[in-house]
């Protein structure tokens, strides 16, 4: 019973803080889907093997709070329990984010069953790029979970690329309040709303939780093996960013390196 309480207060105090907006209330850490993060326990102690807890809150996915790891037991009954591990320094490390993973971890510090110094709080937001494409006569979509994608489609279709910020803060809050902003950029770095070609989008989803930017456009021969990258930059400094890398599919590569080889063959032979 005791034990229920002390999580039913661990909920409020985790509840009680998102509420009171983003600032001040705990260390923000940007990630990309498919990358290995590390998140600190700022108040560590020495020796944090059997005295260390992290929990994890998320009021969209579960109502209550979930125990993750203690010292370095992990909790069977997490899905992502696999994933988990504890450094020396009692930092939790998570392989493989998904959009799934973000959410409020929580780090507290126990000695003979006493709870040492205040909660250690991170806040973990998840990039995270789907792509769907389409021509006149079919449309297909896929996904997109780590920071380096490829998609093997064809010249003349019309590809949408959808960039999400999964985050515990609204929208608004991340980008008025925290400067945080959402790009799309070449290889280059350079934005590409300078570009004609293409439509970019940014948008809020409906519940205004995720912050969303798209790019559509047609492709082209030329854009075989062309790098676009969704940046995420928090006060003005790059926090992370997914690459998408368009690839054509096989039987496009064989007939354009038959030709080549056929082309070269009869400029050499004449």
């Amino acid at each position: 019973m005791a034990d229920k309480c002390d999580l039913c207060l661990l909920g409020l105090i985790i509840l009680s803080s998102l509420l009171t907006g983003i600032s001040g209330v705990e260390d923000h850490v940007f990630i990309s889907s498919g990358e290995n993060v590390r998140l600190s326990c700022n108040n560590a102690l020495p020796d944090c093997k059997s005295k260390t807890t992290w929990t994890y809150s998320n009021r969209f996915r579960h109502s209550v709070v979930v125990e993750l790891i203690t010292g370095v037991i992990k909790k069977k009954d997490t899905e992502r329990h696999e994933r988990l591990s504890l450094e020396s320094d009692c930092s939790l490390n998570i392989k493989n984010v998904t959009e799934e993973d973000y959410g409020s971890y929580t780090c507290q510090q126990y000695v003979n069953g006493q709870k040492q110094g205040p909660d250690a709080r991170v806040s973990l937001h998840v990039l995270h790029v789907s792509v769907s494409s389409s021509s006149s006569s079919s449309s297909s979509s896929s996904s997109s979970s780590s920071s380096s994608s490829q998609t093997e489609i064809s010249p003349g279709r019309s590809v949408t690329l959808s960039c999400q910020l999964y985050s515990l803060f609204s929208c608004d809050d991340l980008v008025s309040s925290e400067g945080v902003e959402l790009l799309w950029v070449n290889q280059a770095g350079v934005d590409l709303k300078t570009d004609s070609r293409y439509q970019i989008l940014s948008s809020s989803s409906s519940d205004q939780y995720r912050c969303i930017i798209t790019l559509t456009t047609t492709l082209l021969n030329e854009d075989n093996n062309r790098e676009w990258r969704c940046r995420l930059t928090h006060r003005n400094q790059l926090k992370t960013s997914v690459r998408y890398t368009v690839k054509y599919s096989g039987e496009k590569t064989l007939f354009s390196d038959r030709f080549v080889e056929t082309f070269t063959h009869w400029l050499y032979s004449s």
